[in-house]
Order: structure tokens, then sequence, then C-alpha cells
């Protein structure tokens, strides 16, 4: 850029604001930048605790499966199986509380896993997973 100066001469680059102006615009950009990679961040690590969610609500059905087939056919109660599973997995999710296998009707589990998390408290309720899970009343003869 070219311009003539105060007294005449031809001033040769960029003035002092302009300068600035360009970092002011450059830091924003990083800043935007760098939100994006925390929010990135903090949606992978409430992917990877729903995941783990997921995997301690399928153990439950698999160890109310367990029980079933360990009774002959009876099914069983919520609490045969609640106490060994959350003990399993109480250390595995930082958080765990008040998980359950709730009992809805004639062999009907609702498993629901909690666990505390505050980092995610402007997103509302993000730390509870519920599972539905459906046994045969009936054993299947050999």
């Amino acid at each position: 850029m070219r311009d003539r100066g105060l007294n005449g001469g031809i001033q040769k680059g960029f003035t002092l604001v302009e300068a600035l102006v360009a970092i002011l615009v450059l830091s924003l950009g990083l800043l935007g930048v760098a939100a994006m990679q925390l929010k990135a961040m903090q949606g992978a690590h409430m992917s990877y605790q729903r995941s783990l969610a997921t995997v301690i609500a399928m153990d439950a059905n698999e160890r109310l499966w367990t029980a079933l087939a360990g009774t002959g056919g009876t099914c069983p109660t919520g609490a045969e199986v609640q106490e060994q599973w959350r003990t399993h997995w109480g250390a595995k999710l930082p958080g765990l509380s008040e998980s359950s296998i709730g009992v809805q009707g004639d062999c009907e589990f609702l498993i629901t896993v909690t666990w505390d998390e505050d980092r995610f408290a402007d997103e509302g309720d993000v730390s509870t997973l519920t599972y539905y899970t459906r046994l045969p009343e009936e054993a299947a003869a050999p």
C-alpha cells in the first residue's frame, strides 16, 4: 500500500492501527477455535460416559438372564442381581450413584444407571440412562 505522508513523501507498509486491527481479528478467531476445541473435548467425555453406562446397563441385563437360567426359568427379582451388579461397577464409572434394577411387571425390568456429572449442568440431565428389558416368563424346556 502506498500513501502520501504529511511531508509529501511516499509511505510504504501498514499503519500501526491496521496491524492492531489484524491482530485483534486473529485473536478473536483463535478464541473461537479454543472454545470449539473445549466443546469437542466435553462432548467426547460425555460420549465416553454414556457408552460406559450402556455397557453397565447391558451387564445388568446379562446378569438378569443368568439369574433366570440359574433358577430354572423362574423370573429373578431385581434385588437378587442388583447388589452384586452395583458392587462390580461402582469403581468403573466415577460418581455412579442411585443405579437400580426395578421390577416393572412380570419379568419386566427397568435398569437405571445414574452417575454424578457436574461439568454439564447447563446441558440438562445427561447423567441418567434408562434401559428397559423383558425376560421370558417361562424358560423353554431343553
